[in-house]
């Protein structure tokens, strides 16, 4: 620590690492997981499964190319905290609309650099995602482990970020029409869908499948979004009720919610996965797809015995299921992000596959 230091961060172990802040200077109690992006901190702030969560970002230099206005995948950014080895206060790019400080400050998000970013990532990796409290550098340990000790890390964070009425996104030339249920779901996969011809109507996580039947949709898809997919069981219900009535699309939490539809478990992964860069192998084409991530939970593979799912998509780093599909229901989904913004693009087909299967369901 030296005399300029204002900010620290503690872990519940009693490892503090000073540094200096920007963003908003609230005190925050978040859990702390890392990011192995190379760009695109823009859409991790936004992007609402970072929801009460500090992300450790393991490329060094961050806020170089400020905040455009276009770029968001949620207008109001939940992250918990952001914590980087450098910051840039001085972006240099002509779509810049602000600097990454001015936005965290504007939601309430802590900011800290000029900490060792790869001690504090490998102790994540060695043990696992915890509590961190980010606090101001005059806050004692013992002080700021109490704090720790006493916080829990709320779950309603799906209920937090989902929207609470019905919205609308119509495609420039419509043919099908989509029903997503939002449980923190990022803008790029309506993008993605109105580009392929679909009106997209969004509803809220605890919408009731009659209601979401009363909507006559071609197909149903399920969003990523944030926590436990326990936490969710009005979501599990709905999910139950639909399936084999509509083509079913699931994508990161809405994989694992599909999983806990047809009697499946999950599990929570020790540090999660995170970031642009993980090798994915296609069961079916035995092609690699490297792909975009940002989960802390798993569906236990022995738990599929028995039930109408198999394994389509599996994990080269760790060999955790990405994927599964059900044939005859038309159900399928993906633990990573084929929407992935800004990349990588190897899996926009399964939006296609999508797609297709709304078009078999019709012709049927």
């Amino acid at each position: 620590m030296t005399a300029d230091h204002n900010r620290k961060i503690i872990l519940e172990d009693g490892q503090e690492y000073y540094g200096y802040g920007f963003g908003a200077h609230d005190e925050k109690v978040c859990e702390i997981v890392f990011n192995t992006s190379m760009v695109g901190y823009q859409e991790i702030l936004s992007d609402p499964s970072y929801t009460y969560q500090a992300v450790v970002m393991t490329y060094p230099l961050i806020g170089n190319y400020g905040m455009a206005d276009e770029d968001y995948e949620r207008n109001t950014p939940t992250l918990g905290a952001l914590i980087v080895r450098e910051y840039n206060d001085e972006p240099s790019n002509f779509r810049s609309a602000a600097t990454l400080s001015e936005v965290m400050k504007k939601f309430g998000i802590p900011g800290i650099y000029g900490i060792d970013t790869r001690k504090l990532n490998r102790s994540i990796r060695d043990f696992g995602s915890r509590k961190v409290l980010i606090t101001d550098i005059s806050t004692p340990l013992e002080e700021g482990l109490a704090t720790l000790r006493s916080a829990d890390i709320p779950t309603d964070a799906v209920s937090r970020v989902s929207c609470n009425k019905i919205m609308i996104f119509h495609a420039e030339k419509p043919k099908y029409h989509v029903v997503a249920i939002d449980c923190g779901m990022k803008m790029n996969i309506v993008r993605s869908l109105n580009k392929r011809g679909c009106k997209v109507t969004i509803v809220p996580w605890n919408t009731p499948a009659e209601a979401i039947m009363a909507l006559d949709p071609d197909g149903i898809f399920i969003s990523n979004g944030p926590g436990d997919p326990t936490d969710v069981p009005e979501t599990v219900e709905t999910i139950q009720k639909l399936i084999g009535k509509y083509p079913i699309f699931g994508i990161c939490l809405g994989h694992q919610i599909i999983s806990l539809a047809y009697g499946a478990k999950t599990y929570k992964l020790k540090f999660g996965h995170r970031g642009g860069n993980h090798p994915v192998r296609n069961l079916e084409t035995n092609k690699i797809e490297i792909t975009s991530q940002n989960h802390s939970y798993a569906v236990d593979t022995d738990s599929l015995n028995g039930t109408a799912l198999s394994v389509t998509h599996i994990n080269l780093l760790d060999n955790t299921i990405e994927g599964m599909r059900s044939e005859t229901d038309r159900v399928f989904s993906v633990q990573y992000h084929p929407e992935s913004a800004p990349g990588p693009q190897d899996s926009t087909y399964l939006f296609d596959r999508f797609i297709s299967m709304i078009e078999e369901q019709q012709n049927a």
